[in-house]
């Protein structure tokens, strides 16, 4: 047999009609096709893997889990683009399956409602980066750190050393407030009242004196002393400073604490305390009087 004969044989082999997909022919080619591209997803899958994992790397992101998390979804849309491809190649009609796939995901909505509103909110974590590992944040009035951020929840630690496991949902639909956003500067106030025979002049340069020599404060934010409010027993005034590490804000609170309580004291101020004076009416002195025991 000739090189041409060979070729021409070789050829009738590859074109030979097996089946029929939906009224379109499918070849030996046909399947070699749709074997090569569903290998070329693979290999396009890795490739766009460690391209993504680079990325994330220089852009600062140290978590692992999240990366891992990452690397898994662009697998998983490689290889959907992939796959609808090679199908495509054979003659499926994609219609047909979108259309099962999307009663399925319904379905699979309806019974895993939760499951399915978490890992749409762990994507959007992951796709805004407004919350990273790390982070210090107000969740539900409790202050934690971010330790990771998985696909469901976020694993966060409290002051108390407790690890809570938050859904993502909770993360996205609430009202979520991050010290560590933009910077970690954060504002520490103190509220100290002290009585109304007090000179309130020498008061706030007490409170301002105090405040300045603060040797843990953020020097690039400079105090603030404010009189908020005329209490019952009290002239309250508010001492702010910034510090740059929100974590240990009960630390520095208690620290602040003690410098007002010194410097007031040194300089003679009378921090107030609740007192309450009570007036009896005449009618009533003269009643307590008269049950008074007599004298002899």
């Amino acid at each position: 047999m000739t090189g041409e004969g060979f070729v021409a044989s070789l050829g009738s082999v590859f074109h030979t009609e097996l089946f029929a997909i939906s009224g379109t022919p499918v070849t030996t080619m046909t399947l070699v096709t749709f074997g090569a591209i569903v290998l070329l997803s693979f290999w396009a899958s890795r490739l766009v893997q460690r391209t993504v994992s680079r990325f994330l790397r220089i852009r600062g992101m140290k978590d692992e889990g999240t990366i891992g998390v990452t690397e898994r979804l662009t697998h998983y849309l490689v290889l959907a683009v992939g796959f609808a491809v090679a199908f495509q190649t054979l003659g499926v009609k994609l219609t047909a399956l979108f259309a099962a796939g999307a009663f399925v995901a319904v379905a699979a909505g309806f019974a895993m409602q939760n499951i399915t509103q978490n890992f749409v909110a762990g994507l959007i974590l992951l796709a805004e980066r407004t919350i990273k590992p790390g982070d210090v944040l107000s969740v539900e009035g409790c202050m934690v750190r971010v330790v990771r951020l998985g696909t469901r929840a976020t694993v966060a630690r409290t002051l108390n050393d407790e690890d809570l496991i938050i859904p993502n949902s909770t993360m996205v639909q609430t009202t979520v407030t991050n010290y560590t956003l933009r910077d970690t500067h954060f504002r520490l106030r103190a509220v100290v009242g002290v009585t109304y025979d007090s000179d309130m002049a020498l008061v706030r340069s007490t409170l301002e004196k105090a405040a300045r020599e603060i040797p843990w404060r953020d020097a690039t934010h400079e105090p603030v002393i404010l009189m908020t409010g005329f209490g019952s027993s009290s002239v309250d005034w508010e001492v702010s400073v910034w510090i740059d590490e929100p974590w240990k804000e009960r630390r520095f609170r208690s620290r602040l604490h003690e410098t007002i309580w010194w410097a007031l004291r040194e300089a003679g101020v009378v921090i107030a305390f609740p007192q309450v004076d009570v007036h009896l009416d005449s009618p009533v002195m003269e009643s307590l009087q008269r049950l008074a025991p007599r004298r002899g």
